[in-house]
Parts: structure tokens; sequence; C-alpha cells
């Protein structure tokens, strides 16, 4: 099974999910998912922001390592879930690869936790109280995605 996480710059929020994500996978010994990221607007091989990349580090994740990818220069085509921030990138990447409508949705909806709405807010350019709240919400989505996933391993 392969995942893609996306948001806008790559840098943020699908940067988080991605690296958690993986180290998630590993805690709960699921090595047969691939787990990818890239933004709709990223710039090619930028690096995270130093609060993305500090609380990461909260979680033991080395966001260090992390260069952003354009979702165009992707292997978008290959996945099997694609999981957007906003309902905005799921429209974008909808009308950009309408054969993959059917696999793209936003985390929030993916997994079910929906009560505030479907949207995780960009932490760009806000306070690390602000990046926080943002790992947290995550987190928590991603801890929904593991239980989703696990039993659809091939």
């Amino acid at each position: 099974m392969k995942i893609m996480f996306i948001c806008t710059g790559n840098i943020c929020r699908s940067a988080m999910a991605h690296w958690l994500m993986k180290k998630k996978l590993k805690e709960n010994n699921l090595p047969n998912i691939d787990v990818y990221s890239s933004g709709i607007f990223a710039m090619p091989g930028d690096i995270s922001t130093e609060e993305a990349i500090n609380v990461m580090e909260e979680y033991g994740v080395n966001l260090k390592q992390h260069r952003a990818t354009l979702t165009r220069d992707s292997n978008i085509q290959e996945m099997d879930i694609i999981l957007c921030m906003t309902n905005s990138h799921k429209h974008t990447l909808i009308q950009m690869y309408p054969n993959l409508k059917d696999k793209i949705m936003t985390l929030k909806e993916y997994v079910d936790i929906t009560k505030d709405g479907v949207e995780i807010k960009d932490p760009w350019g806000y306070d690390i109280a602000t990046y926080r709240f943002c790992a947290a919400e995550i987190d928590r989505c991603l801890e929904e995605l593991i239980k989703k996933i696990s039993g659809k391993q091939e």
C-alpha cells in the first residue's frame, strides 16, 4: 500500500504527517506501507520550517532529512490513498488528476474525524504553539489511520 500526504508547500503539514507516519508504521510493525508527501505549490528541495523541525523533535521524528517535493514531480499516480490537508488541496488535485478522484480525500475525512471540520490549518508563519496544535491534530488523525489501514495491508 502506498499513501501520500498533500499540502501546499510540503514543508509543514504534509512533511510532519509523512515522517510521523513512517515512525508510527515502524512502531506498529507495518512494513508493507510506503509513505510519501508532496505540495501542490512546493519549491522542490525546500527544507521544513524551523518550527516544524522543532515540534517533530518532540515526537521523536527527525524532520531535518525532509526535502519538499512538487506534486507534479511526484509518484502520485502510483498511490493507493492520497490524503490532503484541506478541501482546497483535494479539489485542486481532483482537477489535476481526475483519474485519481476516488483515492483523494482530506486526511480528516478519511479517518472520520470531522466534528471540527475537515481542514488541518496551515501553521506556516505562526508561532510554535500553532505548530504544536497542528502536529497534535495530525498525530490524532494518524493514530486513526493506522487503525484503519492495519487491516488492509496487502
